[in-house]
């Protein structure tokens, strides 16, 4: 691996740190570029503090390192809310402007061989309308505004000048063991069992009561596959999805959480997360308090996550949507075959949060 050095932006965010421990594992050198602390260490690991947006910084930081041949590209900006900012034309731009702070520089200094950078349903319009069932990589582009294509034209003029292999994974809801973000349910189930233990209301599913069909991918799956992108000629200029190889329902899991909490379970509850949760900061302290937590201040936990929460629960539905399945047939005939047990993912997220002292076991 000597010849080989990746780097990992976003090394500190949910798919960020789970690349990092991948490539590590498999005896990678590794460069993790974050806006803050990394939370890894040892001798093939190096962290970068640098925030993307600052094209300066981002260059000056690159100058430093040794040659880089893989980038595994898993940044993302995102504004307050989360979801309005999805078709936010400056949010746009600030996410092309971060891949190209990191992508031309890499490419300049003439080592770079593989590129991955992150898509997901949203390629299929799955925001804005119905998509086909099941959505295919093959299909033609969906012709809305989102940063997923002008990061990809970026890459693609780029690899084709620079000559580097690519590759683009499109993971649906990705599931795991991190805090303070903006896309991981875990946390947001965990303080919302934490917050109706320490004030006696009911910990019931708080979205749509109905049993929607539902996908996600376990955060070690994404990261195996960013591995296997990284070397697989297979992969080379190529898109694909990535999901558990099930589905599932929220209704039917809640039970599964609820015991992996130490709560019970209860009948739906309509909430709206992104109220109902900052609104009870001072019972999250003093669970945080009780059972000696890291972080007693709910929003570090939160992150942006409890807006995703509301979204891909279905707050606020009276109906259910359309389902938003993708096939994973094509990564799997490309060589990339895991699949995950999704209850066994959900329950995994969990109790790395309690190990950590992020989330409290209830009983």
């Amino acid at each position: 691996m000597t010849d080989r050095r990746v780097l990992v932006t976003g090394g500190t965010g949910l798919i960020g740190r789970a690349a990092v421990d991948a490539f590590l594992a498999a005896g990678w050198p590794v460069v993790g570029m974050s806006r803050g602390a990394s939370g890894h260490a040892g001798e093939r690991y190096a962290g970068v503090p640098v925030d993307l947006r600052d094209e300066r910084a981002v260059a000056a930081a690159l100058r430093d390192l040794p040659g880089i041949t893989h980038l595994a590209y898993t940044s993302v900006y995102e504004k307050p809310g989360l979801v309005a900012g999805w078709s936010d034309p400056e949010q746009m731009a600030a996410n092309r402007a971060m891949l190209d702070n990191v992508l031309r520089p890499l490419a300049a200094a003439g080592h770079l061989e593989q590129v991955t950078i992150m898509q997901g349903t949203k390629a299929y319009g799955a925001h804005l309308h119905p998509i086909p069932l099941p959505a295919r990589e093959r299909h033609p582009r969906d012709p809305h505004e989102n940063f997923y294509w002008h990061q990809e034209d970026l890459l693609r003029e780029v690899a084709g000048s620079a000559g580097f292999r690519w590759t683009i994974l499109r993971p649906v809801q990705v599931v795991g063991p991190a805090y303070g973000v903006g896309y991981c349910t875990p946390p947001v189930i965990g303080a919302l069992a934490a917050v109706c233990h320490e004030t006696g209301q009911p910990f019931g599913f708080p979205g749509l009561p109905l049993s929607t069909p539902k996908q996600v991918a376990d955060v070690r799956l994404v990261a195996d596959a960013l591995l296997w992108a990284a070397t697989a000629e297979a992969a080379h200029g190529e898109h694909f999805n990535l999901t558990n190889g099930e589905v599932f329902s929220w209704l039917e899991l809640w039970p599964v959480l609820a015991e992996e909490l130490g709560v019970a379970a209860a009948e739906p509850v309509a909430r709206r997360l992104a109220d109902f949760l900052p609104a009870h900061a001072e019972a999250w302290a003093k669970v945080a308090a009780a059972h000696q937590l890291r972080e007693p201040d709910l929003a570090a936990v939160l992150g942006q996550s409890h807006f995703y929460a509301d979204y891909t629960f279905g707050y606020g539905l009276t109906e259910a949507p359309p389902p938003a399945l993708v096939s994973t047939v094509k990564v799997k005939r490309a060589g990339f075959t895991q699949v995950r047990d999704t209850e066994l993912t959900f329950r995994h997220a969990i109790r790395e949060l309690q190990r950590r002292r992020i989330l409290p076991r209830l009983s």
